[in-house]
């Protein structure tokens, strides 16, 4: 929704690049920038959660037989804490620089049906099957980006943009490098008797996260970790770059890459892996038992140990790209062009065209594919409606809204609205809403 919305300063965000111009502007602290974007492919809130008679554990069970390993849950929210940017130069130059502070939480993972199906059942109904532990695969990071971008109007056709990025990773978490299997199955004639496998390369990596699994910790997570976030967290570099390019006057082509960066993980270390192969041929084994007579549960710990390593790390961030083709027509004249001072500049009231996203994740790209419509529909008031077809749904239709009363600019995008009158049935739903301030030349 937001990508090339050029009345919305934070378009630059997602394209540095984009065509936009003010003398300049800053936005309302904390309250610039507030965003949600949550999506499962497999499930919403109202197949758990539903009042529906239906018990909780058959309700699960019911979402994991639906599903497949490569379903996905996504969630991404972001606060501006604060952003502004300015024209370098004078009036006529076309040089803008913009700065800001903002949070992410990011969160991704795969639906690990085997472990899942495991879980819940066990293995008695599963004799034969492969249970895969590969299916384990998830990412989850809140970090702070301070950032600072340059963008230049080379001449009436080319834009240029970039932005170079300080990452902060107050607690991150990821396991993603698995595999093994658990197998099953019976010896023939003897249908006591089980010859069972467990092959594990499991391994859990955190950063910012050790201090509050110890017994000693009395302080406030939240507060601990809002900390490291900004002040004391592993730190990263990351790069942003966009262009928008005129075929014609009302014909544009965009495209940025977003994210391209990484973070060391390098404060409270912690990787946590379970390496190791374990046989068992006989009676089934009872690993909630110790005292075992076999000491079935010895064995195993000795076969497949926890080892904890302190080892630093790199993760690398969620790059993104986008491109676009916009098409603007319906020429029209505001009170603001009869301005005899200034160059009149061709504008249109209307703008249509089509949107690609794709975003990496550990198997393969998150896609989408957008068709957008802008309309002006009053001199400071624009609107733009998306249909989207992607990884959650294919009939998500968004809406935007941008207007500008005097200086003070105030947005609102959200996608997804047919599901609004019962979001808990929505595979995904996002939002956007913020307060900006806007100045221009007093000519314009």
């Amino acid at each position: 929704m937001l990508y090339n919305f050029t009345t919305i300063p934070q378009s630059s965000l997602v394209n540095p690049g984009t065509d936009v111009s003010y003398k300049f502007y800053f936005g309302f602290p904390v309250l610039s920038g507030v965003s949600l974007n949550a999506g499962s492919s497999s499930f919403s809130a109202y197949d758990l959660f539903a009042d529906n008679g239906v018990d909780f554990n058959d309700k699960v069970r019911d979402v994991i037989n639906k599903s497949s390993r490569n379903d996905k849950v996504v969630t991404n929210q972001q606060l501006e804490i604060f952003t502004g940017g300015f024209r370098v130069g004078g009036r006529e130059s076309r040089s803008y620089v913009s700065f800001g502070l903002y949070q992410e939480f990011d969160f991704f993972m795969y639906m690990p049906k085997d472990l899942a199906l495991l879980a819940l059942d066990g293995n008695k109904d599963y004799i034969g099957k492969m249970f895969h532990l590969n299916d384990l695969n998830v990412k989850a990071e809140v970090l702070s980006v301070f950032h600072v971008g340059f963008h230049k109007k080379m001449n009436d056709k080319l834009v240029l943009g970039g932005r170079a990025k300080i990452y902060s990773s107050g607690a991150n978490a990821v396991s993603v490098h698995n595999s093994g299997y658990i197998y099953t199955s019976q010896e023939p004639g003897t249908p006591n008797l089980y010859n069972q496998v467990i092959s594990s390369n499991l391994e859990l990596k955190t950063s910012g996260i050790a201090p509050f699994t110890k017994d000693e910790y009395d302080g406030n997570i939240a507060t601990d970790i809002a900390h490291n976030t900004f002040f004391n967290g592993s730190l990263g570099l990351g790069l942003d770059a966009g262009v928008t390019y005129y075929l014609k006057k009302n014909l544009q082509v965009t495209a940025s890459i977003i994210d391209l960066g990484f973070v060391k993980q390098s404060k409270d270390i912690e990787t946590l892996t379970y390496k190791g192969t374990y046989q068992y041929q006989g009676a089934n084994p009872d690993f909630m038992n110790p005292d075992d007579p076999e000491n079935v549960f010895d064995e195993f710990k000795k076969a497949i140990p926890r080892d904890t390593l302190y080892d630093k790390y790199t993760t690398w961030r969620p790059t993104k790209i986008y491109t676009s083709v916009e098409y603007s027509f319906g020429n029209y004249r505001s009170n603001e062009d009869c301005n005899c001072k200034q160059q009149v500049k061709e504008r249109y009231r209307n703008a249509a065209g089509l949107q690609f996203f794709a975003m990496s994740a550990p198997r393969e790209p998150l896609v989408a594919l957008t068709a957008f419509y802008k309309r002006n529909i009053f001199e400071k008031l624009d609107v733009k409606a998306t249909y989207t077809v992607d990884t959650f749904s294919s009939t998500n239709i968004g809406l935007g809204l941008s207007g500008t009363i005097g200086m003070v600019n105030i947005y609102a995008l959200a996608n997804n609205i047919l599901e609004y009158k019962d979001i808990s049935k929505a595979s995904s739903a996002a939002f956007q809403i913020g307060i900006n301030f806007v100045f221009q030349d007093s000519e314009e």
